[in-house]
């Protein structure tokens, strides 16, 4: 996993929604997704809780929230709810 990896959350709250790895350290990924998770505000989650996208983003000098939203639109959620059983 690198910087600027497009990943989806695997566990939590936020399961099945896209983020962009901001930093890698050990066992753990930060991530943002520009509006729930913004870069002043990023998500600490473990590697094992997310699952890896093949699109690794080439991350500019000063990009800001709206760019990763803009990045992540094609990888927007998808919605499982309401659930059927």
């Amino acid at each position: 996993m690198v910087k600027g990896q497009v990943v989806f959350s695997k566990r939590g709250r936020d399961k099945n929604k896209a983020f962009v790895v901001l930093e890698v350290a050990d066992e753990y990924v930060f991530l943002a997704d520009g509006q729930l998770r913004p870069l002043e505000r990023v998500k600490k989650k473990k590697v094992k809780h997310v699952q890896i996208v093949n699109t690794v983003l080439a991350l500019p000098e000063g990009f800001t929230n709206a760019d990763i939203r803009k990045w992540l639109l094609p990888y927007k959620e998808v919605s499982d709810w309401p659930r059927t059983t």
